[in-house]
């Protein structure tokens, strides 16, 4: 969709230009939240080897070309309960670890929450954790994508505008360390 909304003065005899030359236009909304979880990274060595935590952030955007016959893109509290309901049940005051870290195993026969990466069809205790299973370890980067594609399941079963899909999903691991994921033409 392309705004047709003239922008400049006009000159009599030459044609009134247009923002549709420009640039394509697109509704966007993003929500927040933040999480505590721990997480471990011994395949990177150094400090990140020691299990240790973080407050995370994540921002979740979602585009749409049009607006839905009630004016949104998506309602904002659904869609908020949505990723949020996610978030909380499986990673916040958890610990997210590689499915092959010995500490997974011992953590969960603790009673301690832990969502693992990398696991498999065979060896997952929770379905969910099939969302990360191309993910070896818990990242920052793979959070990101993680948090995207539970963000895009949890949009598709809600009313929403058409064509809406999630666009970047931003992650603040620290205060001074991101990764954002998303389609690369998406601001």
């Amino acid at each position: 969709m392309y705004d047709t909304e003239a922008i400049g003065p006009t000159i009599v005899g030459q044609a009134k230009p247009t923002m549709a030359a420009a640039a394509p236009t697109a509704h966007q909304i993003s929500i927040e939240h933040t999480f505590e979880t721990a997480h471990r990274l011994p395949h990177l060595g150094g400090k990140c080897t020691s299990l240790h935590g973080h407050s995370w952030r994540v921002t979740v955007s979602v585009f749409a070309p049009t607006l839905s016959t009630d004016g949104t893109v998506v309602e904002f509290g659904v869609l908020k309960t949505g990723i949020r309901q996610w978030i909380d049940t499986h990673l916040d005051h958890g610990t997210m670890l590689g499915a092959r870290d010995p500490f997974a195993v011992y953590l969960d026969t603790m009673g301690s929450k832990v969502f693992r990466f990398g696991a498999n069809s065979c060896d997952t205790v929770d379905d969910t954790e099939l969302l990360a299973t191309d993910l070896p370890w818990p990242t920052v980067e793979a959070v990101a994508v993680l948090l995207r594609r539970v963000s895009q399941s949890v949009l598709v079963a809600l009313p929403c505008a058409p064509a809406a899909s999630v666009g970047r999903v931003f992650v603040r691991e620290t205060h001074l360390n991101t990764a954002t994921f998303g389609p690369a033409d998406v601001p």
